[in-house]
């Protein structure tokens, strides 16, 4: 699986994604290709610069200074005229989506009726197709991004002087992995957030094994700081020098009890599961003089942190959780189903190192099945093991 990782040290901006796409190979002429095949009066073309002496290529777009405000609908038509791959229409559909929400929340008005402004511009229309259709043409699957800084003091736009973020920007950004910024200045446009929020499948600070390195400049310049993207591309297939393992963040919230019953304990675990995290367990633990005790560990998933805290602190009457994010590794996975003898099971696939798919069929699945027909629960999760590596052809 082809992966592409954002180095976004500097933030990111529509048309230093694009740049930084060209820069790791993908083919500019197919870009123009889809501008005109839309009949867009814009021009593209990418200059080799220097930042801080680093070289990486700028994106130059050409296009009439007078605009038509574009609402979401006429993007999307722009979108499905624009004959892109499957996986590069719903990456712009979604991308100009999130937007949308954004500026519709900001102005309080309906999805329907926000104008797009700055961004409904043929430069920013440009920078997204351009971006979902380089990544297309690179086969890039699965992305990840570095914490991005967002940047600070003021913005220019159309409704005068913003703080940074911009109120778009920052309702985009919530629940993701943020940087200080290096620099004063508009670091994270609208635009760039709104690919972040829509595209990045994991959150890492490295690359890991990467074969291609594209860079691409935003247009300001800092004395002492080089403003660029960092795109690291990994196009090796599976057993060809791949990573096998994928990375993303989670938060660990810890607390460590010792008056509260087992029942109140399993339906604290239970009540946590349900709002969404990731795992649940409970260790037993010898506290300050002598006394038994239990430290509860919950995993949670990047935005749910905050939401499953108040859990614990509502239901356990803890004083204090303690919380860390952490990177992990984790094995490819994806769904599927097998059929047994008594119905279908539903499977989750996980990909091992040198790329043995393993099953592992549903426990409510095969618990349902072994109630319904008086059979051994072991023994039903046994035969859909099987029926999964069998109909699957043993990959």
């Amino acid at each position: 699986m082809a992966t592409a990782h954002l180095d976004c040290f500097s933030g990111i901006a529509g048309d230093m994604l694009l740049a930084a796409l060209v820069d790791a190979g993908a083919p500019l002429d197919a870009v123009r290709a889809m501008l005109a095949r839309l009949g867009l009066p814009v021009t593209v073309a990418v200059d080799e610069v220097k930042h801080c002496g680093v070289r990486a290529l700028h994106l130059l777009v050409e296009a009439p200074a007078n605009q038509p405000a574009r609402h979401l609908a006429d993007i999307l038509d722009l979108i499905d005229r624009a004959g892109l791959p499957d996986l590069a229409r719903n990456r712009a559909i979604l991308a100009f989506t999130r937007l949308g929400e954004a500026e519709a929340a900001v102005h309080q008005m309906p999805l329907e009726k926000v104008h797009f402004h700055e961004v409904g511009a043929l430069d920013s229309i440009t920078d997204i197709l351009g971006s979902a259709l380089a990544l297309s043409l690179l086969d890039i699957q699965h992305i990840t991004a570095s914490p991005v800084p967002l940047g600070s003091g003021r913005v220019k736009c159309d409704h005068g002087f913003m703080p940074v973020p911009a109120p778009a920007t920052a309702l985009l950004m919530r629940g993701l992995p943020i940087a200080p910024p290096p620099v004063e200045g508009e670091l994270t446009t609208p635009t760039g957030a709104a690919v972040l929020a829509s595209w990045v499948d994991a959150w890492t600070s490295q690359p890991g094994i990467y074969h291609q390195v594209g860079y691409g400049a935003g247009t300001r310049r800092y004395p002492t700081h080089p403003n660029l993207l960092r795109v690291f591309l990994n196009t090796a297939q599976s057993g060809q020098g791949a990573t096998d393992l994928e990375t993303d963040w989670i938060w660990q919230l810890e607390t460590t009890v010792d008056d509260i019953s087992g029942e109140v304990l399993g339906y604290t675990q239970a009540l946590l599961l349900e709002a969404g995290a990731l795992d649940v367990h409970a260790i037993a633990a010898q506290m300050k003089k002598g006394r038994p005790g239990t430290l509860l560990v919950v995993l949670a998933p990047e935005g749910l942190e905050v939401s499953l805290a108040q859990i614990l602190f509502r239901e356990t009457r803890s004083l204090g959780v303690r919380k860390s994010r952490l990177e992990r590794w984790k094995l490819p996975r994806s769904a599927g189903s097998c059929t047994t003898p008594w119905g279908e099971v539903r499977v989750k696939w996980s990909v091992v190192p040198g790329g043995t798919g393993e099953p592992s069929p549903e426990f409510e699945d095969c618990q349902n099945l072994a109630r319904r027909h008086g059979l051994p629960l072991v023994e039903v999760m046994r035969v859909a093991q099987a029926a999964a590596l069998e109909q699957r052809g043993g990959k």
